[in-house]
């Protein structure tokens, strides 16, 4: 059997087993239904509400840190210069915050977020 004739077999294959709608204008060309297997998606949320737990997790415990060693820096007089380290930790936790909610917004369609009977 040939390269080629196992990649048609192979693509056939796989095409047969796609979900697939037919054109909404009834022409010949098909449109695929994207959508992901169930186990699958649920893994993935899975996954990313984990790594979500995990980068909050790290921001608190940034805060903490970043505090502690600010108190102990003014106790002993020192010079601080751990504002600086507050405002990235700070910054980490902003990015953390807002990553889930501008992911939805792009990849859910964007759009207007308030409710349609709300004025």
């Amino acid at each position: 059997m040939s390269l080629t004739s196992l990649s048609q077999s192979a693509a056939a294959h796989v095409l047969a087993r796609l979900p697939m709608e037919p054109a909404p204008d009834g022409g010949g060309v098909v449109n695929p239904t994207p959508s992901a297997p169930t186990a699958l998606s649920n893994l993935v949320n899975k996954l990313l509400g984990l790594i979500a737990w995990g980068g909050t997790a790290a921001g608190v415990a940034g805060v903490l840190i970043t505090g502690t060693m600010m108190a102990i820096s003014v106790k002993r007089g020192e010079s601080s210069e751990h504002m600086s380290r507050l405002g990235l930790v700070l910054g980490g936790c902003i990015l953390i915050a807002v990553a889930g909610p501008v992911a939805n917004w792009f990849l859910g369609g964007g759009g207007d977020t308030t409710q349609s009977g709300a004025q």
